[in-house]
């Protein structure tokens, strides 16, 4: 009996994905947690051998605890299930050591593909991922938590918006956003919303 750990904040998405993977690959025990401490709690007392790990989560972002597993748990392979685009967020992921990635709205064939490939030590590596050319995008620089600043700020948000959402302070945000928009060469708000959009980092 193989393990797999599905950490995911929505039940819906839980049950969804537990019900499809235990149809098609029936040797699976599926446990969840809803967020990063349950989920490093449960690998800390129970044996696993996979991880679905969603992106967007209450507190640390999936990157966050991406990073966090790979250096605690470094021989568990850690499969991203999000809802964000290939574009947005997969080469970022991988680059942290995901085994793959998949998105909430893929054929189910596809979630399962992913799982027996990092089951077996391999890695599933979406067939829209373009290779980056040359050094890539400017936003490949940015930190973790700066990308997902510009993100937000690419979505409109105000910065005392981002830092309740974030728990930071509004200095904190504000010296976020001057940082980014030094690496991007950037002035403005406004021209960071562009550069978000045009560069499709926004839904």
């Amino acid at each position: 009996m193989r393990n797999i750990l599905l950490v995911d904040d929505h039940p819906v998405v839980r049950q969804g994905i537990a019900r499809v993977l235990a149809e098609a690959i029936p040797d699976l025990r599926i446990s969840e947690a809803v967020g990063g401490e349950e989920a490093l709690s449960h690998l800390r007392s129970a044996a696993c051998h996979l991880i679905l790990l969603d992106l967007t989560l209450r507190g640390d972002s999936g990157l966050t605890l991406l990073r966090k597993l790979r250096r605690e748990f470094p021989a568990i392979p850690v499969l991203i299930v999000s809802m964000h685009s290939v574009d947005q967020f997969a080469a970022r992921a991988l680059q942290a050591g995901a085994a793959g990635y998949v998105t909430k709205d893929s054929d189910p064939e596809e979630l399962v593909r992913a799982v027996r490939a990092a089951l077996g030590g391999g890695r599933y590596v979406p067939s829209s991922l373009e290779p980056p050319a040359g050094d890539g995008p400017a936003h490949e620089a940015l930190s973790d938590r700066e990308y997902q600043v510009l993100r937000m700020i690419g979505a409109g948000r105000t910065v005392s918006e981002i830092g309740t959402e974030l728990g930071l302070s509004v200095k904190t945000v504000s010296t976020y956003r001057a940082r980014i928009l030094e690496k991007l060469q950037l002035r403005t708000s406004a021209e960071l919303i562009h550069y978000a959009i045009v560069n499709r980092l926004v839904q």
